[in-house]
């Protein structure tokens, strides 16, 4: 695993994973219920990171996606991680984005907790927080993130906190297991397909224009 500091949202961190399948998308590459792979989830999440290494990485009005739910989310964050750290009585790091040792994939963990496990935090409205009290699992919507985050760094395990003020919290801890390993194999089988797709669209774009070595001062 490598790590890139960089403050998660900033530009410099969309510069850095764009391109780059992560985690948080790896759900799209298989089958909900057979967990076979999906090829059209495939060419859809293979276009999208294609035109996010043609524009550079960073969105368009990028304050613009902050919700009202995404900003609360933020603020309650902070108060998050320091119950997880108290409760489990341990340190976390909190770092900008995660590539694995190869590169082609990567993560924006919440935290890593020493060497073996990291941490995926979520701080959702209220009613949404019962409903993951009431499971008491880790929910569906992550599911794919915690084990792709597995994937890309190689820990042991990792936890899921859903965290509301005014409400019980939620903690789980994932470790690796059949759905991880058919997520492996999904995101094995996407990157000679997604490397094909940027191929067809790079041989198609201008060579660059050479440089006039005669305005170069040193």
């Amino acid at each position: 695993m490598r790590v890139v500091e960089c403050k998660q949202g900033s530009p410099e961190w969309y510069r850095v994973r764009a391109g780059v399948p992560t985690a948080s998308e790896f759900g799209r590459l298989l089958t909900p219920k057979r967990l076979q792979f999906s090829e059209a989830g495939a060419r859809s999440y293979a276009c999208e990171l294609i035109a996010a290494r043609l524009l550079g990485g960073v969105p368009e009005n990028v304050e613009a996606y902050a919700s009202r739910a995404m900003e609360y989310g933020s603020l309650t964050e902070p108060e998050a991680r320091a119950f997880y750290a108290l409760d489990r009585d341990c340190d976390v790091q909190q770092v900008g984005f995660c590539l694995s040792d190869d590169g082609k994939i990567g993560c924006s963990p919440d935290g890593l907790v020493g060497d073996d496990g990291g941490l995926e935090l979520k701080c959702p409205q209220m009613k949404t927080h019962v409903g993951y009290l009431l499971d008491g699992a880790l929910p569906d919507a992550y599911k794919a993130q915690v084990h792709g985050s597995l994937i890309v760094t190689g820990r042991k395990w990792w936890d899921f906190l859903s965290y509301a003020v005014g409400a019980p919290p939620l903690l789980v801890r994932v470790e690796p297991d059949e759905y991880t390993d058919a997520l492996r194999e999904a995101v094995e089988k996407f990157h000679p397909i997604y490397e094909q797709m940027w191929q067809t669209i790079a041989a198609l774009l201008p060579e660059p224009e050479p440089v006039d070595e005669s305005l170069i001062l040193f």
